[in-house]
């Protein structure tokens, strides 16, 4: 179990639980966390690169390598990038989770700059 970011309170949900974390890891630059330097994703470093298939193809190793590393309840299968606007980004993934042997389905939005 986990604490829910938003309220503090206790997630049950075990989906719910790994779209935190998903999101947690790719909004997290390397380096920013004290104890932990290594966690996060290198997402940060691709913000307001010029958008071509070079950065698309940047922004998917980077956002695989992360989950890879941090999120071992899942197994991904694919990543579809919907949308890059600076430092917004919608992404879909399809992964199967481990223990359950269950495909699912996670769309996350994520906001890599400043809050707005």
């Amino acid at each position: 179990m986990s604490m829910s970011r938003s309220t503090g309170l206790l997630i049950s949900d075990e989906m719910e639980s790994i779209h935190q974390s998903i999101i947690d890891i790719l909004t997290t630059p390397i380096g920013s966390r004290l104890m932990r330097r290594e966690y996060g994703s290198l997402l940060y470093d691709l913000i307001d690169q010029p958008i071509n298939d070079v950065l698309v193809l940047k922004c998917y190793s980077a956002i695989y390598s992360a989950i890879l590393r941090w999120e071992p309840r899942i197994s991904i299968n694919q990543i579809s990038i919907f949308s890059i606007e600076g430092a917004r980004m919608q992404i879909n993934l399809e992964a199967d989770l481990i223990q359950q042997n269950q495909s699912v389905n996670l769309s996350l939005a994520l906001n890599l700059g400043a809050a707005a």
